[in-house]
C-alpha cells in the first residue's frame, strides 16, 4: 500500500463533487446525459439519486487518490461503472413513464 497523493484522481473527485452539488442540491437534471426529462415522473427523486451517485463516486475516487494498492487501475473504473449501471437501471425501472 502506497500513501502518495494522485492529484489527477483528486481533481476528478472534485469534479464529481461539483456535479453532485449541481444535480443533487440545485436540481440541475439537464446535466445528466441519457435521460429524457419529459419522461421522468419525479425529477426531485432523480436529482437526489443521481446526486448521491456522484457524491459516493467522488468520495470513493478521493479515497483512492490517497491510498494506492496493486491492481487499483484495473479495479476502480469497473466498480464505478457497475454502480452507475445499477443506478441507471433503477431509475429507468422506477422513474420513467
Amino acid at each position: 500500500m502506497d500513501l502518495r497523493i494522485n492529484y489527477l484522481l483528486t481533481i476528478i473527485s472534485l469534479l464529481f463533487f461539483l456535479v453532485a452539488y449541481y444535480v443533487g442540491i440545485k436540481k440541475q437534471t439537464w446535466i445528466l446525459a441519457g435521460f429524457n426529462e419529459a419522461r421522468i415522473r419525479d425529477k426531485d427523486r432523480l436529482a437526489r439519486i443521481a446526486g448521491y451517485f456522484f457524491l459516493n463516486s467522488g468520495l470513493f475516487i478521493l479515497l483512492n487518490s490517497f491510498i494506492a494498492f496493486p491492481g487499483q487501475e484495473q479495479l476502480i473504473p469497473p466498480l464505478i461503472l457497475a454502480y452507475g449501471a445499477g443506478v441507471i437501471i433503477y431509475v429507468n425501472k422506477k422513474l420513467v413513464e
